[in-house]
């Protein structure tokens, strides 16, 4: 059993080493990596972005032995005019082109083709069409397709995860309803009042702690998932924050608490918040096939290191970074299989208020020092003692996290008292 301890110990050492001194510079926003062409090996630079006036400032540079990887925001049909502009002045300094199973591609740029072209690459003798071509890079490159496509109609992964998220969230409740002897007929509504305040809360907690100018400049954008700026657009909603979520989740739980179960309302709580761990899982999954919220710049040769190619110019260069919103994730996962676990195995579902304070310390500890790692989510507006906003919007939560778990004792019940309405 030590051993294993043991094991745990250097485990978790060696990942905040890496987290906090795996930090490296990468000169002009380029990272390193190999073209294997046949049996010879060329270093090459590697660059991306997903602003078309960026990529175009880059065609202009005078560059050797280059990889530019293009992003399907390159590439956008109402952009055709401007993205083949570009993709003939990377042609015109010498620049190959390949789609994404590296097959050089010698025709011109057409509406028709131009949403194959995946790699341009510049190197000092020309690829020809029977040569292997492969890419290698100490790093991991995350560069997922946008969902899948059904016809006309593509499903995002974001919104897949958010449905995943709701999904299995009310089947566990449900079964948690029943070890309570609980009446299903108060599952529809608490389903209905969390969806909304997730949902609701979310998206203003992001517009006022994050982009409060969004009230002025894109006013519907905040209540609706469109955009008016420059144009109707369906945009889905793009910017939630859990902070908000979660203070909205309070006050919506307890009106259900009061007006409807009729239950104090951390027993709610309590059975919620295993719940919210797990579906936290599911929207930071989210965050990663959207590649948002993403970590600082790390070593390449970190065993974290990952390329989001995909990655909104807002966060900075476009290189190897901590994929932050795995670290969380797996932080949730942990939190969710900690609380089922006590809530199986233990008589803390009756200490009303108990889960909630743990829930709530845990929760937010994980987000707190991941936010270490992380690149700002937008301004930020909320800085104390070096920490930034998410940290210090957190701080409150672990702290009331402790006090529901110490007057949670006055909130003891019975087995029976559990399975009645109060």
């Amino acid at each position: 059993m030590s051993n294993f301890f043991f094991r745990i110990f250097l485990l978790l050492f060696s990942f905040i080493t890496q987290c906090f001194f795996a930090h490296s510079y990468y000169a002009d926003g380029l990272s390193d990596g190999t073209l294997k062409v046949n049996s010879t090996n060329i270093p090459v630079k590697i660059y991306s972005t997903t602003e078309l006036e960026d990529l175009s400032d880059f065609a202009n540079r005078e560059t050797t032995n280059t990889l530019v990887i293009l992003n399907k925001s390159n590439l956008e049909a109402p952009h055709y005019e401007y993205s083949a502009m570009i993709l003939n002045k990377f042609r015109d300094k010498n620049y190959q082109f390949f789609t994404k199973d590296f097959k050089l591609i010698g025709t011109n740029v057409s509406p028709e083709n131009i949403e194959t072209y995946k790699y341009a690459v510049k190197v000092n003798t020309p690829i020809t069409g029977s040569e292997s071509v492969k890419l290698e890079t100490p790093f991991k490159i995350w560069d997922p397709s946008t969902g899948i496509h059904l016809g006309p109609i593509t499903l995002h992964f974001y919104s897949l995860m958010f449905i995943f998220a709701f999904g299995f969230g009310y089947i566990l409740m449900t079964k948690i309803f029943k070890i309570d002897r609980v009446n299903q007929k108060y599952l529809e509504p608490l389903f209905t009042w969390t969806l909304i305040g997730t949902i609701l809360g979310a998206r203003l907690g992001h517009v006022i702690f994050y982009q409060p100018e969004l009230f002025k400049e894109d006013f519907w954008s905040v209540f609706l998932p469109i955009s008016t700026k420059n144009g109707l657009k369906f945009t889905g909603f793009s910017g939630l924050a859990s902070h908000g979520a979660t203070i909205a989740l309070i006050f919506t739980t307890l009106y259900y608490s009061f007006k409807i179960i009729k239950k104090n309302p951390l027993w709610v709580y309590d059975r919620l918040g295993i719940v919210v761990s797990l579906g936290g899982a599911f929207v930071r999954m989210g965050n990663f096939f959207n590649s948002e919220i993403i970590g600082k710049p790390v070593d390449p040769n970190s065993p974290f290191a990952l390329l989001f190619p995909q990655q909104s110019s807002e966060y900075g260069i476009t290189v190897p970074r901590y994929p932050t919103q795995l670290f969380e994730a797996i932080g949730y996962i942990c939190l969710f299989l900690l609380l089922w676990a006590l809530y199986r195995k233990t008589n803390k579902k009756y200490q009303q208020g108990w889960l909630f304070g743990l829930f709530f310390i845990i929760l937010w500890a994980i987000r707190f020092f991941v936010e270490f790692l992380k690149e700002p989510q937008g301004d930020e507006f909320i800085q104390f003692a070096g920490l930034n906003t998410g940290q210090v919007l957190s701080i409150p939560f672990m702290i009331a996290g402790v006090i529901i778990m110490v007057i949670s004792k006055k909130f003891k019940i019975t087995e029976e008292e559990n399975a009645k309405p109060e």
